[in-house]
């Protein structure tokens, strides 16, 4: 049983569920009859089974398990968010009535002692939510320790603060397996190439948000990062490919309403015709890949972007002149020619799938 993370247990349970519920439904139906060496036979198989998966990954084997599973997770992302935050407002309470020598040893001190309690939480505890608290939290204190930093020796403002930010949110986020701190150093990882394509192209780095083309390499990378062995981290992959997306089609809506605002020197109704064009292109290409490789992230993002391009686009040519129930008719006939087209690529996905298993 090769099982290397959590969510690979969890789907493997999974399994086991929905087997013992349709056994049942078969048995009902008499389209087979176990006999009962049989049948304890399997019940125990299962039962060790799911016992050694609840010992290794502890996994939800049931649905009220799954139920409080979210209850806790919801619990522990607000309590890593109040902590996170009481921490940032005992520092400005009481951080002007220390010397700067015990203001740098506490900002040394803070990031570091709350990095080893992380590590510590995440060695010791199974289900991570303590450990991925703890590394929010220790997350604040190096975002803290930064800036705080930089106001007492006078630094000059640098994206470099957002790489090194971003490599410390990436350290917490492997260490502990948390999706929210990938999330923090992703969006600090971004902003930190951007700006740095932004002072490429010749402009002050904190203008870098002027020009949505300084996003995509970023885009690039991130889309290109879960090529890379992620099997053992539940959801990696999903929110690199995610914000991939989303840093590159962002733009391209953005550039394809105003082109004035592109590096190209051409006029701007050729770079909004342009990047419109690309919108449909990507969207679909994107659509197309995340069926091919069975990644639901992917064709969602994509039918979502390519509907706001279509859309934006109907807006732009209809909406001035035509009489605003013929314009939503369009859109619902739209909508309904988009369902037929997305039902006929799912019947050839599924008969596919049966001419494979035949």
């Amino acid at each position: 049983m090769q099982l290397k993370s959590k969510a690979d247990a969890q789907r493997r349970a999974d399994q086991v569920a929905c087997f013992q519920a349709e056994l049942e439904i078969i048995e009902q139906e008499k389209i087979i009859l176990l006999n009962e060496s049989q049948r304890s036979a399997i019940a125990n198989y299962h039962e060790n089974l799911i016992a050694q998966l609840s010992s290794l990954f502890d996994i939800d084997s049931s649905k009220r398990e799954k139920q409080l599973s979210l209850g806790m997770k919801i619990a522990s992302f607000l309590g890593a968010l109040g902590l996170a935050a009481s921490v940032f407002f005992l520092f400005y309470q009481f951080w002007g009535r220390f010397s700067t020598n015990i203001q740098v040893f506490i900002l040394i001190a803070a990031p570091l002692i709350c990095l080893a309690a992380t590590m510590y939480a995440s060695s010791r505890e199974k289900t991570g939510y303590y450990s991925k608290i703890l590394g929010l939290v220790s997350l604040a204190c190096f975002v803290l320790n930064i800036f705080v930093f930089g106001q007492i020796y006078n630094i000059t403002p640098s994206p470099n603060a957002l790489l090194v930010w971003s490599i410390f949110a990436f350290i917490l986020a492997y260490a502990s397996d948390a999706r929210l701190l990938l999330a923090a150093g992703i969006i600090c990882f971004s902003a930190f190439l951007s700006a740095q394509a932004g002072t490429w192209s010749g402009c002050y780095w904190i203008h870098f948000g002027e020009r949505p083309e300084n996003f995509f390499p970023a885009a690039l990378i991130l889309f290109m990062i879960p090529y890379l062995p992620h099997n053992k981290y539940s959801g990696f992959g999903v929110i690199y490919r995610v914000f991939g997306m989303l840093l590159f089609f962002i733009p391209v809506l953005i550039l394809s309403n105003w082109g004035a605002i592109s590096y190209l020197d051409v006029a701007s109704n050729s770079i909004e015709i342009l990047y419109q064009v690309a919108g449909f292109i990507f969207s679909g290409i994107a659509i197309w890949i995340g069926v091919r490789k069975s990644w639901p992230e992917v064709v969602n993002t994509g039918n979502v972007f390519f509907t706001i391009f279509l859309y934006t686009k109907f807006y732009d040519w209809w909406w001035d002149w035509m009489p605003k129930y013929l314009f939503f008719l369009v859109i619902g006939l739209t909508a309904i020619l988009m369902l037929l087209v997305f039902k006929r690529l799912r019947n050839s996905v599924t008969q596919s799938v049966q001419e494979v298993l035949a």
